[in-house]
């Protein structure tokens, strides 16, 4: 399978070590996966909030840069949401369906572990006190919880405690442009979500989207709450030799 991975802007702007751990864990499993150096945004802030023309350019870039690969795997439920949902939108408006194209192909990462590879153990080691949020992109959009894809990940990571998250299925009030235009109503969700977070005991707050664990981290941290977050990426890629 020839397999490539889109890091995502965030990733690559504010969070590189995530990017590392995708294609750590992919080596680790035997997939030799390849980084476009082409690759750009997948245009969901363009989408998002209106630009639909100026998106086309930057969704053919994408199309471009990932042509020819049976699978593109992303550490983001957002950003694979917006692809599989949002680029057949975009199709549509500029009359070429290629634009399209590259939306089957792509998996967040937690799917292309379960339902492609069929894996659940990938050889992880994290001693931690661990809870999960389920971000929206990947609940809503992709269907990651249903069946619990990223749960099945973790309950196989050695030495991992995992706990549940009180109304985890709760926005953390992030939503991109959202936390800029609704200031106030963001924080307030992002509070509601730190104190279900530290009312668990965990150590470790996980999730698939590190602009979700922003936000949440940054309200976490002001509230010194003893509680870091960190991608469900850099947990699986975790070994005995990283502890």
């Amino acid at each position: 399978m020839n397999v490539a991975v889109l890091v995502t802007c965030i990733n690559d702007a504010l969070f590189p070590d995530t990017g590392k751990s995708v294609f750590r864990l992919l080596r680790r499993l035997g997939v030799d996966a390849d980084f476009p150096a082409a690759q750009t945004c997948c245009a969901q802030p363009m989408v998002n909030t209106g630009y639909l023309d100026e998106a086309v350019p930057v969704v053919r870039t994408f199309v471009d840069a990932f042509e020819g690969y049976d699978a593109i795997v992303t550490p983001s439920g957002s950003c694979a949401g917006s692809i599989r949902h949002q680029h057949s939108i975009v199709a549509r408006r500029a009359g070429d369906e290629r634009l399209a194209s590259a939306a089957p192909k792509v998996y967040e990462l937690s799917e292309f572990l379960v339902d492609v590879l069929g894996v659940t153990d990938v050889q992880a080691y994290f001693p931690h006190r661990v809870t999960y949020h389920p971000t929206c992109h990947s609940l809503r959009m992709l269907g990651v919880g249903v069946g619990d894809k990223p749960l099945r990940l973790l309950r196989e990571v050695r030495g991992l405690d995992l706990v549940d998250l009180p109304a985890a299925d709760e926005c953390c009030g992030f939503g991109g442009t959202f936390a800029v235009k609704n200031a106030e109503t963001s924080t307030a969700m992002g509070a509601d979500k730190a104190r279900h977070v530290r009312g668990t005991g965990a150590e470790v707050l996980v999730a698939g989207d590190n602009s979700c664990l922003l936000h949440i981290g940054g309200l976490l941290s002001r509230e010194r709450g003893g509680v870091r977050v960190m991608h469900l990426a850099d947990v699986l890629a975790s070994t005995e030799e990283d502890a």
